[in-house]
């Protein structure tokens, strides 16, 4: 490695480091806390004297990080550092799969680093890892295809800030799967080359280094936590192997090598991709998903104005933001001068690797644009990509862009006529003086209105980036002095980082440490309390959803793209008040029960109901205030665990349902049972004898029962299918009861019965 190529990855390294100034001078986390007290209670009312309308937090766009990623993953730890495989998560939905919704990252290497550190310390780390990795290994693959060492640079700044990087860098998913992208195009393009090739043999079983990067790479991705990515990710590694495959003439031994490390692959994976696959077969990800014809589904075509001026309609860090839905979905933003340097490769560099990527931009914006081709899969409903978000393609077309501006770099540094730059400048200042003239010209009143400030606003620095840019790429194209160009060639790349981290500063929240979910007199209550007990909140404002995770309360909410199908209907029948279970139920993926005096309520163990307001009801008792927050003890509720006299047997979930809400059915007196194939073992009255939870963990349920005579248990907690049972060690039947729970049939006797979950 020769020293410029050292000079400048340590320029990159200490440019990723000066981003995160704030981790690392300041000792501020690139977590979203300030969102939990500024939004949510009872954390806002520890700041009240101060702050009585809660702490400032800089973007409310960003919080499900520590709505999801961030619980997830300290309820992963916990149990790793036990040495416990993570399952099950039983404080949301009434118990749901942990490890098998992906986005936990459960087999993630990079976990190691919280078995070493202070959680938020480890996922500060995480965050910094990823632009930075993301960078290096786009440097290093461009540098492989021997482009100029700065066009490489600009090409790795360009892809570790651009705005689908910024936009997903703290969801410690997202980015953490798409870094790894270039690494396995370098890794092919090694396996493929003709030196490498001698390296290794199949049948000689000589070893090269690179087979086993292309394959650790890969795992990595998939293991990172966010199945979409992946999804592209390997799309685009596929069409990529086939054609450098083709291009290095067809060898035979490379197929054989490729089909034996993608073989490895699933083999490796099938611990995490198998429990996900039996997980979306049983959940709602494909009942309660929003119409591909709503709003923002797509990216809007007038949104494709944010590829040069990203904040054309306002950003929500500074709470201006009037377009349509989500700005983080819509931000493909890489920066003024590499996306001049794009279009430049793309219209006069002509060779393969331009085709290539210029052809992966487009076709990741057709699909990501409101195209007629965008929505055949949504028509066709085909699985997995009909409950897609196609924005997520900014992955591509991003990297695309990145990739494209280093060939362009490249080109304009080599090339004998630098001058045909003028041509792309040209289109370029046309274009901005077109945005110009439509906000101060057209359409004032039709489209833009009382916005029209903030998009005159910001578009002022766009257009004098592109100005300095101009006059940067003017004076290059004009000169041949070699220390000249290198200088400018120089300015070019801090414009980019000036213009980029510019873009992500003001967008990046980076926070106080003591805000990642502190300790309130509210939450201490209910820690305080003997269980296992549920929690429901009254207001959305309230510990939200998966916020419980972090006190090791349960609750009947949670917020997972992946939720189980049978629970969703029972929470929909409740909110309706109904036996009605039919699709949608309007959840999109945040459920939130609400009502205390459902008739679910009791069954599903709700003991203390937390609300802003005060609640006048007989079965609920004010047991606690802090704040604005009221504890009420539900005096009614079923314990966790209990036996009835009766089952009723249900040939349909639709007969299941009835039964529920049938005001003659008692629920703590009878149960529904469903999926008997042996009708025999089922009595017409069961004993009632007393059940005590001894033990409850994460994975196990202990219970010691005594019975006068045989008898029906019932434990709501969600029924699963790799939840079994034990009776004094011996395996018994679980069944489908009270719609979503588990129930078992016990003999006779003081016993001891074990719930426990398996990963199959």
């Amino acid at each position: 490695m020769n020293k410029l190529r050292i000079l400048l990855i340590a320029f990159f390294v200490l440019l990723t480091l000066v981003f995160f100034k704030a981790l690392f001078l300041q000792g501020q986390s690139p977590i979203p806390a300030d969102t939990i007290v500024g939004l949510y209670y009872p954390f806002r009312d520890l700041y009240f004297k101060t702050n009585p309308n809660g702490l400032p937090y800089k973007n409310f766009l960003i919080t499900d990080p520590v709505r999801q990623q961030i619980p997830w993953k300290q309820l992963v730890i916990d149990a790793e550092k036990k040495f416990t495989l993570p399952i099950w998560n039983p404080y949301n939905f009434t118990g749901t799969p942990l490890l098998a919704n992906f986005q936990s990252g459960v087999f993630y290497p990079f976990n190691l680093l919280f078995f070493l550190l202070p959680f938020s310390t480890a996922w500060g780390l995480i965050i910094f890892l990823q632009p930075l990795l993301a960078g290096l290994f786009l440097f290093f693959y461009l540098a492989n295809l021997k482009l100029n060492k700065a066009a490489s640079l600009l090409g790795a700044v360009a892809f570790a800030f651009c705005g689908f990087s910024i936009a997903w860098m703290e969801w410690g998913t997202i980015l953490l799967t798409a870094l790894w992208l270039p690494l396995i195009l370098l890794s092919i393009d090694k396996i493929m080359s003709e030196e490498n090739l001698r390296k290794f043999s199949i049948f000689k079983f000589q070893f090269s280094i690179w087979p086993a990067v292309f394959l650790f790479a890969l795992v990595f991705a998939f293991f990172a936590g966010h199945l979409q990515t992946f999804f592209y990710l390997s799309i685009f590694t596929l069409v990529y192997s086939l054609l450098r495959f083709f291009q290095q003439g067809k060898r035979l031994k490379t197929l054989g090598l490729f089909i034996i490390l993608t073989s490895l692959f699933l083999i490796l994976t099938v611990v995490q991709w198998l429990p996900t696959l039996n997980f979306i077969a049983l959940s709602a990800r494909n009942v309660d998903l929003p119409g591909f014809t709503q709003a923002g589904w797509f990216i809007p075509w007038q949104n494709l104005i944010q590829f040069i001026a990203p904040d054309f309609f306002g950003n929500p860090a500074t709470l201006n933001y009037y377009g349509i839905w989500n700005y983080g979905e819509f931000i493909g933003y890489v920066g003024i001068v590499p996306l001049v340097m794009a279009f430049y490769a793309l219209i006069f560099r002509r060779d393969k690797n331009t085709f290539l990527f210029g052809l992966a931009l487009f076709l990741s914006l057709v699909f990501a644009l409101p195209t007629i081709f965008a929505k055949v899969p949504f028509k066709l409903d085909i699985p997995f990509l009909s409950t897609a978000q196609p924005t997520r393609l900014l992955f591509i077309a991003d990297f695309s862009l990145s990739v494209l501006a280093a060939f362009g770099l490249d080109y304009f540094i080599n090339s004998k006529n630098r001058k045909l730059i003028f041509y792309v400048l040209g289109i370029f200042g046309i274009a901005l003086i077109s945005f110009w003239s439509f906000v101060l010209i057209f359409h004032r009143q039709i489209l833009l209105g009382q916005n029209l400030a903030i998009a005159k606003q910001n578009l002022i620095l766009p257009t004098l980036l592109f100005v300095v840019a101009l006059i940067t790429l003017s004076v290059l194209a004009l000169s041949s002095h070699k220390k000249l160009m290198a200088a400018l060639v120089s300015l070019l790349i801090l414009i980019t980082v000036f213009d980029l981290f510019r873009f992500g500063w003001k967008f990046e929240p980076f926070t106080n440490k003591d805000y990642l979910f502190p300790s309130t007199a509210i939450t201490s209550f209910l820690q305080n309390q003997p269980g296992p007990f549920r929690v429901m909140a009254t207001d959305s404002r309230i510990l939200p959803p998966n916020f419980s995770i972090m006190y090791k309360l349960q609750t009947l909410d949670g917020y997972d793209p992946l939720y189980l199908q049978r629970y969703g209907e029972l929470m929909a029948a409740s909110a309706r008040g109904e036996p009605n279970i039919s699709p949608p139920f309007g959840f999109n993926r945040i459920i939130t029960p609400q009502d205390p005096l459902s008739r679910t309520t009791d069954l599903l163990g709700v003991k203390y109901v937390l609300s802003l307001e005060e609640i006048k009801n007989p079965k609920l008792t004010q047991v606690f205030t802090d704040g604005v927050v009221r504890i009420y003890e539900n005096v009614t509720t079923f314990p966790r665990v209990f036996f009835v006299s009766t089952t009723f047997l249900a040939n349909s979930k639709q007969q299941a349902i009835n039964a529920l809400f049938d005001v003659n059915f008692l629920l703590n007196k009878r149960a529904v049972v469903e999926n008997v194939n042996d009708k025999q073992l089922f009595q017409s009255n069961w004993g009632l004898g007393k059940a005590v939870i001894t033990d409850y963990q994460d994975n196990k349920v202990v219970i010691s029962v005594n019975n006068p005579g045989v008898s029906f248990l019932v434990l709501t907690d969600s029924y699963y299918p790799s939840w079994h049972a034990t009776i004094d060690g011996k395996e018994t039947p679980v069944y489908l009861t009270d719609y979503n729970f588990r129930g078992i049939i016990t003999p006779k006797g003081k016993h001891t019965i074990v719930f426990y979950d398996t990963l199959f």
